[in-house]
């Protein structure tokens, strides 16, 4: 699968099969998107690439690091010390985001109280592993 940025300027290429497809609603995933949740699914790093532009990186907890395009700002991607190997991918950020639909909402115990969340299962923090 293919995406990039708003702009074009990061384009990235993901070859392995997506786990963990969420709506996060963590307090950082919105202020880091100005969205009220953002859709994810996790790689393996080994299956994951920046085909080109470089993007820009920023610590956003003490044990996150996330990517975005330093031209247009989209959010691209996260990754965690506490889980080494996964990079977390912006499902919007793909040419077909219609084939990574979400299985679940996480972090609802911050979610808006104006967000419905359907559904879906929803975890107050993590989804059980």
């Amino acid at each position: 699968m293919d995406g990039r940025c708003f702009c074009g300027y990061v384009r990235i290429r993901v070859s392995g099969t997506p786990y963990h497809e969420t709506n996060c609603h963590c307090s950082i995933c919105r202020r880091t998107s100005g969205a009220p949740f953002v859709t994810w699914f996790t790689v393996q790093h080994a299956d994951f690439a920046f085909v080109s532009g470089n993007p820009a990186t920023f610590r956003s907890s003490e044990h996150g690091t996330r990517t975005f395009c330093p031209r247009c700002g989209t959010p691209l991607t996260f990754e965690s010390t506490l889980t080494p190997g996964e990079v977390d991918v912006t499902v919007c950020s793909l040419e077909e985001p219609e084939r990574v639909p979400p299985r679940d909402h996480t972090q609802t115990a911050t979610r808006l109280p104006w967000v419905e969340l359907g559904a879906l299962p929803a975890f107050p923090a993590d989804r059980p592993r």
